[in-house]
């Protein structure tokens, strides 16, 4: 009987400390994820404040993979064209929202050497392709799985989109949330000016 009772007691305290440490790998995740958060915004302001005064900043490279077909994209790969760099996710209303508008932006633009890339951050990869699908979207849609390029283009919410010029610098406007028409024909016309 005793030792049925240390055998159930060995096996509550084993429970116990299992318990507390997927606590505190808890709270250390938590804790870590704001960390980056802090960081991220920190690096998006600056890349907001060189914009906004003028000053040349080079858009963040990337390398990630594609969800649109097999393969990476790079950023650098596309230098000597004009960007659309959108930050998205496929739960985001208003990203449902400018889907098309951007699908119809890269159709229209693309003769003028202007390529809408599409980044998928936050999502399941299965829905983001549900996604493209539903949209007809015919342009390089890439996904972000580690949140990297989101944090070095600060971005905190979805959407949100950057114009790169054909040299790779940010050019325009850092767009927060979703684009208006005239908007997005201006910041293109902008960094095709470049």
């Amino acid at each position: 009987m005793r030792s049925s009772r240390r055998v159930a007691e060995a096996g509550r305290n084993r429970w116990q400390l299992v318990a507390r440490g997927l606590a505190l790998s808890l709270v250390a995740a938590l804790l870590v994820l704001l960390g980056l958060r802090l960081m991220s915004s920190g690096q998006g302001r600056a890349l907001d404040e060189a914009l906004a005064a003028g000053r040349p900043v080079a858009a963040p490279d990337f390398s990630l993979d594609r969800l649109d077909r097999p393969g990476r994209l790079t950023l650098r790969s596309l230098r000597g064209k004009t960007v659309v760099l959108n930050f998205w996710a496929s739960w985001c209303v208003p990203c449902k929202q400018e889907a098309p508008l951007l699908g119809a932006a890269a159709k229209r633009y693309r003769d003028a050497g202007v390529v809408v890339v599409g980044v998928d951050a936050q999502d399941f990869r299965s829905d983001a392709r549900r996604f493209i699908r539903h949209y007809g979207l015919t342009y390089p849609v890439v996904r972000d799985s580690g949140g990297t390029t989101v944090g070095r283009y600060g971005v905190d919410g979805f959407p949100e989109t950057w114009f790169v010029d054909a040299g790779g610098r940010l050019v325009g406007e850092h767009v927060k949330g979703p684009l208006a028409p005239k908007q997005l024909d201006r910041d293109i016309q902008a960094a095709l000016a470049r």
